[in-house]
């Protein structure tokens, strides 16, 4: 499953889900993300870069599975 990184007082974590804003930066919405099993958290309004790539990276594998499934 994939997981989105957060930032708190304490460095590094797992958070609850990615933000409205690093799903629209990779291409999604908060419907189709939901659809996907992707994990939304709609409190958080930052937008980090390596959960943007993240999410790109797990669009990409699950699109190459579907071709191959095909």
């Amino acid at each position: 499953m994939i997981k989105a990184v957060v930032y708190g007082k304490r460095g590094r974590r797992f958070g609850k889900g990615f933000s409205r804003e690093e799903l629209k930066a990779a291409g999604l919405s908060v419907k189709e993300a939901l659809a996907l099993k992707i994990p939304v958290d709609v409190r958080r309004r930052t937008k980090h870069d390596e959960n943007i790539e993240a999410l790109k990276l797990y669009l990409n594998q699950a699109s190459e599975k579907l071709k191959r499934s095909n």
